[in-house]
């Protein structure tokens, strides 16, 4: 990477709204050089006054669903109504599957070549933590740059899902009209993280499954307990194919804004992610600086190989990696 401008004019440029230098301040926002890293962290803090504006919708559903093409839709749709969207990824498997921008940009065919939207895959930085954590700081850049919509898209499965739905205001939950598949997701916990489930593929012959996937959906809904007095997450029907219904994913999100900001729990949510994000990074900070202590690189194999063999207990391990770190 080549010499960084000052961190007061990539802010200037950013909040001007120049995308190539957008780019290469998430690039900067990657970088795991000490020195790239201090740079960006004042960049953020510059920034910070001219971010939140944005609404946050993560975006998630098992493979198949339609999610790549939802978002072309959806994306495509907003532009349409002058919004500036940007797409980002949270992938923590990108190290293995090496994700590529190229790939995005196929997906989402549309909407990469419209000139209000922003397309961002995840940094390939192995864990989850670090993956979300430059997520995060990725969606305050584009807030500062203008955009007006923040489409996060979880590509792996598991904890990624509670990551997103953790930094993002409205999760939507997308879900296939199959046959006897419809409550497999309350099982993952994913649905008791939604706050809409959307039925895709709702079009043609799949119409009548649709209908029938979102009523169970509506009835087992009403078993599980509601984040929130004030809002009951919504089952709605829509074919990212066709475009039908696409537009009422807007309308629930926007919905949704206004009931939550009118009780203030939009802002208390928005200030507990701020703390869970500070916890996240310190976390995440201490555990780099733990296994890279010279003293624990000797012990830890050692101590490894006796957990795996079942020969030491992993509380006694951890006990001597305190001891080691004189904790």
């Amino acid at each position: 990477m080549s010499a960084v401008p000052s961190h007061h004019d990539l802010a200037a440029r950013i909040r001007a709204g120049d995308r190539a230098t957008l780019a290469r301040a998430i690039t900067l926002i990657e970088s795991k050089r000490a020195d790239h890293r201090k740079s960006a962290h004042q960049l953020v803090q510059d920034l910070l006054p001219h971010t939140g504006k944005a609404l946050r919708i993560g975006i998630t559903g098992s493979p198949g669903v339609g999610k790549s093409t939802t978002i072309d839709a959806l994306g495509s749709y907003l532009t349409s109504q002058d919004y500036k969207v940007a797409v980002l990824a949270v992938d923590p498997s990108s190290t293995r599957t090496g994700g590529s921008i190229l790939g995005d940009k196929t997906r989402m065919a549309k909407l990469s070549a419209d000139d209000n939207a922003f397309i961002r895959p995840s940094p390939s930085s192995g864990t989850l933590g670090g993956v979300a954590s430059k997520t995060r700081e990725t969606m305050l850049l584009c807030e500062a740059a203008g955009y007006d919509v923040i489409l996060v898209e979880t590509v792996g499965i598991g904890q990624s899902e509670t990551a997103v739905a953790s930094m993002t205001d409205f999760f939507l939950v997308l879900m296939l009209p199959g046959a006897g598949d419809e409550l497999q997701g309350i099982k993952k916990g994913v649905v008791e993280l939604a706050d809409m489930i959307a039925v895709n593929k709702a079009d043609g012959d799949n119409i009548k499954r649709a209908t029938q996937a979102a009523a169970e959906y509506r009835a087992a809904l009403h078993i599980l307990k509601a984040h929130s007095a004030t809002w009951a997450p919504p089952v709605i029907t829509y074919s990212a194919l066709t475009g039908q219904g696409v537009s009422d994913l807007w309308a629930q999100a926007q919905n949704y804004r206004e009931k939550m900001s009118a009780t203030g729990e939009f802002a208390e949510k928005r200030r507990a992610q701020q703390v869970t994000w500070m916890w996240a990074m310190l976390e995440d900070r201490l555990f780099a600086q733990l296994r890279a202590d010279p003293k624990l690189k000797a012990k830890l194999p050692q101590l490894e190989k006796a957990v795996a063999a079942g020969t030491l207990s992993p509380m006694l391990a951890v006990e001597e990696v305190a001891d080691a770190m004189g904790l």
